[in-house]
């Protein structure tokens, strides 16, 4: 699972890449939750949350649909 979760992590880094940002997984959970590390632009800014959850999250789940959630570490 950790290598499909990374496939889709690689899919929406170049979007990321494009702001000055990246992201980085750090965990996948027993129960489904995927832990990430935002990085560069994405780590202090304020529309973190939203590209975590509407973008990040919703594309991992898309790719890998026993995942539960995605969560920012």
């Amino acid at each position: 699972m950790r290598e499909r979760i990374e496939a889709a992590l690689a899919k929406v880094r170049p979007a990321l890449q494009a702001d000055g940002g990246d992201v980085e997984l750090v965990e996948v959970t027993e129960d489904g939750i995927v832990k990430v590390r935002l990085q560069g632009a994405c780590k202090g800014c304020p529309m973190s949350q939203m590209t975590l959850k509407h973008g990040i999250e919703r594309f991992i789940l898309k790719e890998v649909p026993e995942i539960k959630g995605v969560e920012a570490v």
